[in-house]
Formats: C-alpha cells, sequence, structure tokens
C-alpha cells in the first residue's frame, strides 16, 4: 500500500496543475463570453448565448470525447492532457460567463449614468467604476465555479489523464483494494479542495476591505 503513495502524490500535483491551467482558460472563456452577452451587437450576444448554451446543456464528459477522439476527423490533433484542459476550460468558461455577467449587470444602472455624467466613456467607466464594484460580488461564486471544475478533472480519467482517479483505477488492479484507493484519491481532492476554498476566503476578505 504505500508503494503507491508517490504516484499518488504525483497524480495529485498534475490535478493540480491541470486545474489551475482550466481555470486561467475558463476565465478567459468566461470574460469574453460575458462582455460579449452584455455587447450592444446583436450576433456577438447571440453567439455568446449559444455558447453559453452549447456547454452549459451537455455532459461535459460528451464534450471531451467529441474534442479528444472525434477531433482528429476533423484536423485538430491534441494529446490526452491538452484535450483535458481545453475541454474543461471551454466549459467551465460557459458557466463563469454567467457568475461574470451576473456581478456586472448587479451593479445599479445609477453608477453607469453618474460615469456618463463626469465624461467617461463605456470602457472607462467599466474598468474604473463598474469591475472593481462587480469584482467583489464574483470572488465566491467564482470559487464555487473553481471548486466544481477541481472535481470535474476526474473526468479527464476517461481519456487517459493520469491524474488521481485514473490513478486509483490503475491500481486497483495490482493491490485489489478499490476501497482504499478510491479513499485515498477522495481525501486527495478533499485536501486540495479545502485548500483551494481557504484561499478563497482569504481573496473574498481582501477585496472587501480595499
Amino acid at each position: 500500500m504505500l508503494k503507491v503513495y508517490p504516484f499518488f502524490l504525483e497524480a495529485a500535483w498534475l490535478t493540480i496543475v491541470l486545474s489551475v491551467l482550466t481555470a486561467v482558460l475558463g476565465l478567459i472563456c468566461g470574460t469574453l463570453a460575458a462582455f460579449a452577452r452584455l455587447s450592444r451587437f446583436a450576433v456577438l450576444r447571440f453567439t455568446a448565448a449559444a455558447y453559453v448554451s452549447l456547454f452549459r446543456g451537455t455532459p461535459a464528459l460528451i464534450q471531451l470525447f467529441i474534442l479528444y477522439f472525434g477531433g482528429p476527423q476533423i484536423g485538430i490533433q491534441l494529446d490526452a492532457f491538452e484535450a483535458g484542459v481545453i475541454g474543461l476550460g471551454i466549459n467551465a468558461g460557459a458557466y463563469m460567463a454567467e457568475t461574470i455577467r451576473g456581478g456586472i449587470i448587479s451593479i445599479d444602472k445609477g453608477q453607469r449614468e453618474a460615469a456618463r455624467t463626469l465624461g467617461l466613456s463605456h470602457w472607462q467607466a467599466m474598468h474604473k467604476i463598474i469591475l472593481p464594484q462587480a469584482a467583489r460580488l464574483m470572488v465566491r461564486p467564482l470559487g464555487v465555479n473553481l471548486n466544481m471544475l477541481i472535481k470535474a478533472t476526474a473526468l479527464v480519467a476517461a481519456i487517459s489523464v493520469v491524474e488521481l482517479t485514473y490513478t486509483a483505477q490503475r491500481y486497483i488492479g495490482s493491490t485489489y483494494k478499490p476501497f482504499e484507493m478510491f479513499l485515498l484519491a477522495g481525501v486527495l481532492y478533499m485536501i486540495i479542495i479545502y485548500v483551494t476554498g481557504r484561499g478563497v476566503a482569504w481573496l473574498d476578505r481582501k477585496v472587501q476591505i480595499t
């Protein structure tokens, strides 16, 4: 049993790296989609709404399968890790988009009108007035999105990324201890999510003070 611990720790590190890269991609996609949904241009609003509906309305596992197994048919060649990052990142972006959009539209319209009165452009008002206030409202919901994302990384085991779930499955065959293997993976997931949660709570306190 002790022999498998180093492999689980290595898998935990890969899970962390996968989570960070996916979260960054998701935040980029989510921010772009949120601004597109708030755009004055109908084509951008429609495209962003379609993106959000598509990726929130279909299982993330199916999206991964289409990207990894179906991609080569249309000339998209990705290894398992790349497919995992891109697939989960785009999926996460659809959820983060609604969180970011919700934070922005929750700011009173009077703030925008006051900004125009001061002679600020739309983007100046957004950058200097709206987003700083909205960011305070976004931290906790985005933290929830991040926790969901960390747990969703278990899905990439289905395309053979050697993260925690895949590692647990791998060593069941040699140890004949499925309970212990999945329990160990679960504990490591819980530690990662707990540390992430504490970090989000710290960040939330910081932004509320500033």
